[in-house]
């Protein structure tokens, strides 16, 4: 759990907090923490009150959308900081096209992960 920075919240449109993921995923807030306490999901802490929050691109239809913890651990083990792998996910490819975390909502995860495991070569 890191802070935001500017560039960062810049590239996320939109952010969730750990309650509001709970509820989407019907579990408790324990589970969502869990989640990010394993890798699973990207938490920072931002705004007034300093809350963590989560992309709301990482939530899709009830659940963590498909591909995303992989990927994680791929960048992870490449040696990303939490940071470094939310902006990778992002910044828009024009060759994927869109961002990767848009390819992975839209179940194009395996390019996704290719190109993760290309950036440690």
């Amino acid at each position: 759990m890191t802070e935001i920075d500017t560039k960062i919240d810049a590239l996320v449109s939109e952010w969730l907090t750990l309650p509001d993921i709970a509820e989407m995923l019907d579990v408790e807030v324990t589970r969502v923490r869990q989640l990010v306490k394993e890798g699973q999901l990207i938490a920072v802490r931002r705004g007034e009150n300093r809350a963590l929050q989560v992309p709301a691109a990482f939530i899709g239809e009830g659940k963590v959308v498909k591909g995303l913890a992989g990927t994680l651990t791929l960048l992870k083990d490449d040696g990303f900081t939490d940071e470094e792998m939310l902006e990778w996910l992002f910044t828009p490819d024009p060759t994927l096209p869109g961002t990767p975390a848009q390819a992975l909502r839209e179940n194009r995860g395996t390019e996704v992960k290719r190109r993760a495991q290309a950036l440690a070569v």
